[in-house]
């Protein structure tokens, strides 16, 4: 119920949603009736977001949307809907342009499903979901880890979270999305890294200098660093058990 705006309060808590994750031109793959676009003036850096949903096409092909068209695309609850997921988060991947981001929940097998599938709380559901398990009590789990690595050499899998925020462990089965407050869900957020980091596997530090007002503070701490090495060369680190007195 109502699940992405359930996630704007700890999203909004996290400089990495509102300077990072959410910027520039957005979708929102199966937003309806809940989509992101409600809270995008939260989020100062969005310039739009469009919401995509079942009148649009199937989310699993995302037809007609070139590669590399959008700075970030959200999801909410959309993948464990789709016939094949890891075609699904493939395509969601291929809309992100070099530099931007995806990011999508969908349930944890363990606090939403809670040990019996198919779904007797949704059954729209084709598939549950584990960060990792060696084995699963569900027939058709899918290990996260397994899915975030199909990406390929261009994925930059920044976070694997499960979100259990107000989730409560002392109840008996029960679908805890029906309460406000309540998330029972995995997510995950990847960048999609420029041609350049993946030809160097990895995302290293550019080779231009910083404006001067921005060099002279980096410097500054180098030469603190080198001043108290020197400063203190006759005593080594962490070796001091004399008693503490100023």
């Amino acid at each position: 119920m109502r699940e992405c705006s359930k996630s704007i309060i700890r999203r909004l808590l996290s400089a990495n949603y509102t300077t990072r994750y959410f910027r520039g031109s957005g979708i929102d793959i199966g937003g309806a009736p809940d989509p992101l676009v409600l809270y995008r003036s939260l989020f100062p850096m969005v310039e739009n977001i469009k919401t995509w949903d079942m009148a649009d096409g199937d989310a699993q092909f995302m037809a007609g949307v070139p590669d590399g068209s959008y700075d970030f695309v959200h999801s909410s609850h959309c993948l464990e809907h789709l016939n094949d997921p890891q075609e699904g988060l493939k395509n969601w991947f291929r809309i992100v342009r070099p530099g931007g981001y995806l990011t999508i929940t969908f349930p944890d097998e363990d606090l939403y499903e809670q040990g019996t599938f198919p779904s007797t709380f949704n059954k729209a559901h084709t598939w549950t979901f584990t960060i990792f398990k060696p084995a699963s009590w569900s027939g058709k789990s899918i290990n996260v880890t397994d899915l975030a690595c199909s990406l390929g050499p261009s994925a930059q899998v920044i976070k694997i979270e499960q979100i259990d925020l107000a989730y409560r462990y002392d109840l008996p089965r029960f679908d805890q999305t029906l309460t406000p407050v309540s998330e029972s869900c995995i997510e995950l957020v990847v960048r999609k890294r420029y041609p350049n980091e993946v030809e160097s596997r990895g995302r290293l530090p550019e080779p231009l200098q910083p404006a001067s007002d921005i060099r002279i503070h980096l410097n500054q701490y180098l030469d603190d660093q080198r001043l108290l090495r020197e400063s203190n060369a006759a005593f080594p680190p962490f070796r001091n058990e004399r008693e503490v007195r100023p």
